[in-house]
């Protein structure tokens, strides 16, 4: 399939890397803000096509999904152009800046007929599975707790620190643990509970979020811009626990028992960067007809933005033009 990307930055060049290493996919194209960059990151990653306006990119014909590399604040309206012209897409996260623009690019979405996904890639990742099976099997019991932590030190990228590019460590990191917990326990949460420290910019530099579950489970969940974390992502039951190595990119399972002896631990499978199961799995639901990714379902989507939505207005963060 022919992959259009949409920005040409960091997380743009990660997935060009990782689409000129695919069988199932092509870099085909790139569109930046002006023509000069686009056609540098061309060059670098064999793009077949470099554009200069992200107009052009949605009105070649050659393009069959589009996967959106811009800042937040951005996504809806570069989503909506690529909807308008019939684009499948695969938009990173955060799918938008609050849940009233996810629900009307969905609502498009629909109205047109057209593929869209958020590329949230840890919910496409094969260790979501393993985690599943392990859970299933009794290992550990019944779980009762998780906790999950994503920390780095960018607190000064302008991606962090600028409300009007949707910043802010929930959006760009927090949304990680918040996934990893719905992944394991599910989305019938009863309660959430938060703290969070502000810039001087009035965006959340890091953030405590912990969900109380409608079951009795409970989830701690940590998020820092201004640290280093160790990333792990811990499931306790009442026969063990298992420990995630890296919630961001997993890199290993590991098992313990009630003696907290590790009785197992399981490396993840080989992989390019952990970009590809995101354009597989688009891939695979584009040619079968459908309008979303059973591995991010809309309605989930949809769920994650409104929590974010919610933790933002507790602690009094808005983005212009809220």
């Amino acid at each position: 399939m022919k992959i259009g990307i949409l920005g040409a930055g960091k997380i743009a060049k990660v997935m060009a890397a990782t689409l000129n290493q695919m069988e199932e996919a092509t870099c085909y194209a790139v569109a930046a803000r002006d023509l000069e960059r686009a056609e540098a990151f061309a060059k670098s990653y064999q793009c077949e096509k470099a554009y200069g306006s992200y107009e052009e990119l949605v009105k070649d014909e050659e393009v069959e999904l589009i996967y959106i590399a811009t800042p937040h604040s951005h996504h809806y309206e570069h989503a909506k152009l690529c909807i308008e012209h019939g684009k499948a897409v695969l938009c990173e996260k955060a799918f938008t800046r609050n849940a009233k623009e996810a629900r009307e690019l969905l609502a498009l979405a629909k109205e047109k007929g057209v593929f869209i996904t958020e590329a949230i890639w840890t919910r496409y990742m094969p260790s979501r599975k393993l985690i599943s099976e392990l859970i299933k099997s009794d290992i550990i019991g019944k779980p009762a707790l998780l906790t999950a932590n994503l920390g780095y030190n960018i607190a000064e990228k302008e991606r962090i620190i600028r409300p009007e590019l949707a910043g802010g460590a929930l959006l760009d990191l927090g949304i990680y643990p918040i996934n990893f917990a719905l992944m394991v326990f599910g989305n019938e949460i009863e309660k959430i509970t938060s703290t969070a420290t502000l810039s001087d910019t009035g965006v959340d530099l890091q953030n405590s979020i912990t969900f109380t579950y409608k079951t009795g489970e409970m989830a701690v969940l940590n998020s820092t811009a201004l640290a280093l974390s160790d990333r792990k992502g811990i499931i306790y039951g009442d026969k063990g626990f298992i420990i995630i190595e890296n919630i961001n990119n997993c890199e290993k399972v590991c098992v313990f028992n009630m003696e907290r002896e590790m009785i197992k631990c399981v490396e993840v499978p080989e992989q390019i960067s952990g970009y590809e199961y995101q354009v597989i799995d688009a891939i695979a639901a584009i040619k079968a007809g459908q309008l979303e990714c059973e591995a991010m379902p809309h309605a989930e989507t949809i769920r994650v933005m409104e929590m974010m939505d919610y933790l933002r207005k507790e602690w009094g963060v808005i983005y212009p033009g809220e």
